[in-house]
């Protein structure tokens, strides 16, 4: 399977593709980063939970160290307890083996360990180790014997995959560099004043071919001619002195940015999202939490098989794979858990299984998964390397504190909901008195109701809350509606000797809800008794059958009740203003 490898110098973010999909992210960002060597000072032991918080440099966090990842400091002595191995104030040579997160520092290791091209350097360690990728027998034997007749004294080798088929004199330089590389440390460690970093990865394009370059890459472009040069060198060395002749090796020129050019950031800005689409239609929903990473899949719009059995296996295929991806793209770690879709038959359950197994064999950071639970759900761990998707392009909302939604109780005011009425009073009477002078270039918006008010095209009036006013009463459908006395926005309104509007007249209920929050605009408040329902028909005799009359006769109207309200000059003419006429 071809891969290609997109390096983004200035950015330090590299991207493995296969089959046209970024199958892995390499990003090297913030000031503490896996496989940095520091020189720190041990801050304070803690023996309730055996381990201690070192200081790095970071004024923030300290670093964390466990009993177990002391390394030579436990190997000094045979004590147990961590306050016998490490004081106040002591001086100890750390690695970062975690990066931050969170409200947590790094986590730290006494055990240093220097990678290479072939071999990774155990200072303290112990023995030969050969990587289980390794296949061949043969193979294994020659390097292992060769590991052993070069192994400094009191350390540990470890040769990794790429040493296979190399000669013998590539992986003895290699190891040379290594150790030279350690000196360098042991002696900066002897004359710098700690808090400090010893070493650093600084080659981003070094530490990218190191780790992801094989004999499957045939194309790496990089974003400037210096790092094209860098790269050919490498291969070139590590190729025997020959520059390898099945890899093209391109500078990117286009004015598009190298990530947007080859997508890159689009791939991020999907990967950050919780969902993700299948082939044939289904989807998996990632969710993280605190203490793991839970992962659900559904059929979705997968109509491909003819029986509900074929849909499943089909669904559960394809997002096992697709898990395996998202696991590497996103750097995932910790306790992860699969809800697949749930299947009757054990012969569906080890097929899943298996095509599981297979996607996950190229995960560098060694996922083990376990067999399916009793509720059908697959668990696995993974070891966490670096930072993943979500800390190192993500931001907390600062709206909701990641929560993903807002809290509203009974009884508490909502953030969007309708300021008081008064204040929207205050707004209404602000917004006539900024209106320009009536000009030609008026616009006329027209009411449902056959009103229209003229209004300045540039202005944006608010809708009005007058539900607790005492003029209003709801409408009820379609029903005409009486209306006189039309007022418009600039012109005058005629007034009651009193200097009040004349409200609006009640005369029944049905009446009162005609008249949908008008207001009656007469000289004088004198009421006006309104036709009732039947006024307009003529009187005609009652059938009477079997001493029954047929049409019963309704009792005369109640007078009319009249309303009063008092408005100030302000709120006549915000009413007026907004077109509230009888």
């Amino acid at each position: 399977m071809s891969k290609q490898i997109i390096i983004a110098e200035q950015h330090r973010i590299a991207a493995v593709f296969s089959e046209d999909q970024i199958q892995e992210l390499i990003v090297a960002k913030g000031s503490h980063q896996v496989g940095d060597i520091y020189l720190g000072i041990v801050e304070n032991v803690l023996p309730g939970i055996d381990a201690a918080f070192v200081n790095i440099g970071d004024s923030e966090r300290n670093g964390f160290i466990h009993v177990t990842d002391l390394g030579p400091l436990k190997l000094r002595k045979s004590a147990g307890s961590i306050t016998e191995l490490l004081a106040p104030q002591q001086k100890v040579l750390v690695q970062i083996m975690k990066e931050p997160t969170g409200n947590k520092g790094p986590r730290l290791t006494g055990n240093v360990s220097l990678p290479g091209r072939y071999l990774v350097l155990m200072p303290y360690g112990r023995g030969v180790n050969l990587s289980r990728r390794i296949r061949s027998e043969a193979e294994r034997n020659r390097l292992r014997a060769l590991a052993i007749l070069v192994k400094p004294a009191g350390m540990g080798l470890l040769v990794r995959t790429e040493a296979e088929g190399v000669p013998e004199e590539a992986i003895i330089e290699d190891l040379e560099t290594l150790q030279k590389q350690w000196e360098t440390v042991q002696q900066e460690a002897g004359t710098t004043r700690p808090p400090s970093l010893l070493n650093r990865d600084d080659d981003f394009i070094q530490r990218v071919l190191r780790d992801v370059y094989g004999s499957e890459v045939n194309r790496i472009v990089v974003d400037s001619s210096t790092g094209l040069k860098r790269v050919k060198q490498y291969l070139t060395s590590w190729n025997g002195g020959k520059t390898p002749q099945n890899v093209l090796i391109d500078q990117h020129r286009d004015r598009v940015s190298i990530l947007e050019y080859f997508r890159v950031n689009a791939a991020i800005r999907e990967a950050l999202k919780p969902r993700v689409d299948l082939p044939s239609g289904g989807y998996i929903v990632i969710e993280r939490t605190e203490a793991l990473t839970v992962i659900d899949v559904n059929s979705g719009s997968f109509t491909r098989s003819a029986t509900a059995r074929e849909t499943v296996l089909w669904t559960n295929s394809e997002a096992a794979t697709e898990i395996a991806r998202q696991l590497r793209l996103r750097n995932i770690a910790g306790v992860i858990i699969v809800d697949f879709i749930d299947m009757d038959a054990n012969r569906d359950k080890l097929q899943v299984l298996e095509q599981f197994n297979k996607s996950l064999r190229a995960d560098k950071a060694r996922p083990q998964i376990a067999q399916l639970s009793e509720l059908g759900l697959v668990e696995l761990t993974r070891k966490r390397q670096g930072q993943n998707i979500y800390e190192l392009f993500g931001r907390v909302c600062t709206t909701c504190g990641g929560l993903g939604h807002l809290v509203h109780l009974p009884g508490e005011a909502d953030s969007f909901a309708a300021e008081p009425l008064e204040t929207f009073r205050a707004a209404a009477i602000a917004e006539p008195r900024s209106l320009p002078s009536r000009e030609p270039s008026r616009e006329v918006w027209e009411k449902p109701g056959g009103d229209d008010l003229d209004l300045d095209s540039s202005s944006d009036l608010q809708e009005l809350d007058l539900a607790n006013h005492p003029s209003y009463s709801p409408s009820r459908g379609n029903e005409n509606r009486r209306r006189r006395g039309r007022v418009r926005v600039g012109e005058p309104i005629a007034r009651n000797p009193a200097g009040r509007i004349a409200p609006a007249e009640v005369a029944n209920d049905d009446l009162g809800d005609r008249l949908d929050q008008d207001i009656a605009v007469e000289e004088t408040p004198t009421p006006t008794p309104l036709p009732t329902r039947n006024s307009n028909r003529e009187a005609r005799p009652e059938k009477v059958a079997n001493g029954r009359s047929g049409r019963r006769e309704r009792p005369p109207a109640e007078p009319p009740q009249v309303v009063s309200v008092e408005m100030t000059e302000e709120e006549q003419d915000v009413y007026s203003f907004m077109g509230f006429h009888r």
